[in-house]
């Protein structure tokens, strides 16, 4: 900065105002410093000036399964409205877990303006640092209540509509894969799914737990397939789990939807090119992650303004392994 300030002629307090903003210099002046830096290949430190202004020009976004690919309209999400702000978004993958959620965001916030949070199914001490450390906090997806900054989708009505959808056509036997135990979507959209029944007039009622995952919904289906009892109709409770029951239909032999009609919530690119293509709930994933960031810049922005929740409507999305016309008839 020194050496700017030679070659432009001003000081170096000139040049910390025309690289911060923090006082109008005049053009002549500031095209003078710009050349000078130009000149010199001068290439502001980024990190000095993060310990000078305390602020890291940085988002934390602390999200299980950041890989995902289902994920990845969320995640461009969240970064293309960062970088339009002017910020970097720095990843963390809690894996679900409360223990290793606390830790993952323990680092995050020391380097970070603010953090973007999907919480586990106990983030009671991780909400609780980040609050004492007055880190601004916007939840993400899971939504808790409680005077939080939050943003995600309807579940229980979508679910509902997936489970009254089944019944107008025909299904009397209609079973549900929920998801991890205790995370707020998998509740809510359990809750759905309970709704959906009662509002059809159905007694029958059969949930398997398929941990949010591919892998451990498809060793689940599959047991609940071979069941005397199985159901003739399947709603599954995220994309994941949508995966390992088609596997867990055709590792038993079952087609989709002539043996078993099957619903999803959570849409993905892949949905349509299946066969049969999957009825769906999709979310709208990309206006999450944008209004994630926007009520997080408005955190940042007003610590003392009144927290804001936003719910977001999901949209229906009919294919074939429903089985069924759009107004529910075979």
């Amino acid at each position: 900065m020194a050496e700017v300030a030679r070659l432009a002629g001003v000081s170096t307090a000139t040049v910390s105002h025309v690289l911060n903003g923090t006082r109008l210099v005049r053009e002549e002046t500031r095209q003078q410093v710009l050349a000078a830096m130009e000149q010199v290949g001068y290439t502001p430190n980024e990190a000095a000036r993060s310990l000078a202004t305390a602020r890291t020009r940085t988002l934390g976004l602390a999200l299980s399964a950041i890989s995902n690919p289902y994920l990845g309209e969320l995640l461009h999400a969240v970064e293309d409205e960062s970088a339009r702000a002017g910020y970097t978004l720095l990843l963390a993958d809690p894996h679900d877990d409360p223990g290793y959620e606390a830790t993952a965001v323990s680092r995050l916030r020391s380097r970070v303006d603010g953090v973007l949070l999907a919480p586990s199914a106990d983030s009671a001490g991780t909400l609780a640092a980040l609050a004492a450390q007055k880190v601004p906090t916007v939840l993400v997806d899971r939504m808790l209540g409680g005077g939080h900054d939050e943003v995600g989708t309807e579940n229980v009505e979508p679910v509902a509509g997936l489970v009254e959808h089944l019944a107008a056509a025909g299904h009397t036997r209609i079973g549900f894969v929920a998801g991890h135990a205790g995370l707020a979507t998998t509740v809510e959209r359990l809750a759905g799914y309970r709704l959906g029944l009662y509002r059809a007039g159905l007694a029958y009622s059969l949930v398997v737990e398929g941990h949010s995952e591919a892998e451990p919904a498809r060793r689940a289906v599959r047991e609940l397939l071979e069941r005397p009892d199985r159901p003739a109709a399947l709603v599954t409770g995220n994309n994941a789990m949508t995966i390992g029951a088609v596997q867990a239909a055709h590792d038993v032999g079952l087609g989709i939807p002539g043996d078993i009609a099957l619903a999803a919530f959570d849409d993905f690119p892949w949905a349509d090119a299946f066969s049969p293509r999957l009825t769906v709930v999709a979310q709208p994933f990309a206006r999450i992650g944008r209004e994630a960031v926007r009520l997080l810049l408005r955190r940042m922005a007003e610590p003392g303004a009144e927290p804001r929740s936003v719910r977001l409507p999901a949209r229906f999305v009919h294919r074939e392994s429903c089985g069924c016309g759009r107004d529910g008839r075979p």
